[in-house]
């Protein structure tokens, strides 16, 4: 009868392997010199001091008509010297410096985008870095499919030690769901730290944002251009790819990751539920299974059938992405990290249950 369990196991199975099998079928896309659209890319920064300076560079030298581009800083109320630090950059021709008219992410980036001359948006975060030709890759996209939305990869500046290691594989899965899910047409989630859309079906989608939510600007915008069918893409180029910052401490990443499923109460796509229920019920099996196992041999037995069966089909969408990422020594990584993973989760949660009342933006009740 305990054998049954695993029955519980197989929809996670199953829709791992579909992700998987709609990770083989990207296409990557290729710069195209020809391709240069207008862009206004947008960074809502608050206290980014130490960050600011070298995504300022990064930008400035990029491969791409400096006639074509435009950048505009949002600070988001910060204490530090961000605003002076934008303000002071000269290397870009079209920059706008603004200072957020209330608070949060959000509302920054509408500041943001109210401000724009054209009509295609880029979003990145301060602490990111790209390459020479992110601007030109993503114009490319945009002349090639025309879409509403453009997901773009984002991988970890990854550092010596597990944790470091830990982090890079955890977010390299996420990538794989993001990427694996869009490529299906059924996209489920994507980071806002290389997103970009057009004007048109963010004020559209504006209303769907949740402002009373601290996080989820991406998301929710995401989920509102699905929702009225809107096109996404997947961009599935190095050259797109940025970097950000992993958290330096476990606490900073438990808080961070609690602050990201803070908004999944506020998800109204059926596809995202679905695969946050199943993940999490698998999750709780295995954490059951191995409790049980301490007492039980048969439990125990039970427990390393569940690892393997789950363990599968994350490898397989693992190895696609580190393959893809030139990240392959991150698999040494993979086993410990699947032992550790439903705690992981399981103390996110827990914080988030502690904390929750800090994820709301009270200024938007």
């Amino acid at each position: 009868m305990q054998w049954l369990l695993l029955i519980l196991l197989i929809p996670y199975f199953y829709l791992l392997l579909r992700i998987f099998i709609s990770l083989g079928k990207i296409e990557p896309q290729k710069p195209l010199s020809d391709s240069e659209i207008f862009l206004s890319v947008i960074v809502a920064c608050r206290n980014e001091e130490r960050n600011l300076p070298s995504l300022l560079s990064d930008i400035a030298s990029q491969d791409y008509n400096c006639d074509k581009f435009e950048l505009i800083v949002v600070d988001d109320n910060s204490d530090d010297s961000t605003f002076e630090i934008a303000s002071e950059f000269k290397e870009i021709k079209n920059i706008k410096v603004l200072k957020n008219s209330a608070s949060g992410k959000k509302t920054a980036i509408y500041e943001g985008v109210r401000a724009c001359t054209g009509g295609i948006v880029i979003t990145t975060d301060a602490d990111c870095r790209m390459s020479r030709n992110w601007l030109k890759t993503i114009s490319s996209a945009w002349s090639e499919n025309n879409p509403d939305l453009i997901i773009g990869p984002v991988g970890l500046d990854g550092g010596k030690g597990f944790f470091q290691r830990f982090q890079e594989l955890e977010f390299l899965s996420l990538q794989g769901v993001t990427a694996g899910t869009a490529a299906a047409g059924n996209p489920v989630m994507c980071n806002g730290a290389n997103l970009s859309f057009t004007v048109n079906a963010y004020l559209k989608s504006f209303e769907d944002l949740h402002p009373e939510l601290v996080s989820g600007d991406d998301i929710f915008l995401l989920h509102s251009i699905k929702k009225r069918s809107g096109k996404v893409l997947w961009l599935e180029s190095e050259d797109a790819a940025i970097t950000a910052r992993p958290a330096l401490t476990p606490l900073a990443f438990v808080r961070q990751r609690a602050r990201w499923i803070s908004k999944s109460g506020s998800y109204d796509d059926k596809y995202t539920k679905l695969l946050a229920i199943v993940t999490f019920v698998t999750i709780l099996i295995q954490i059951f299974l191995l409790a049980a196992g301490v007492f039980s041999s048969l439990f125990l037995l039970i427990y390393i059938a569940g690892f393997i069966l789950k363990s599968i089909p994350d490898f397989m969408v693992l190895h696609n992405r580190a393959v893809h990422n030139k990240r392959k020594n991150l698999l040494w990584f993979f086993l410990p990290g699947q032992f550790i993973y439903p705690f992981y989760v399981l103390s996110v949660v827990i914080c988030y249950l502690f904390t929750r009342s800090r994820y709301i933006n009270h200024s938007n009740r």
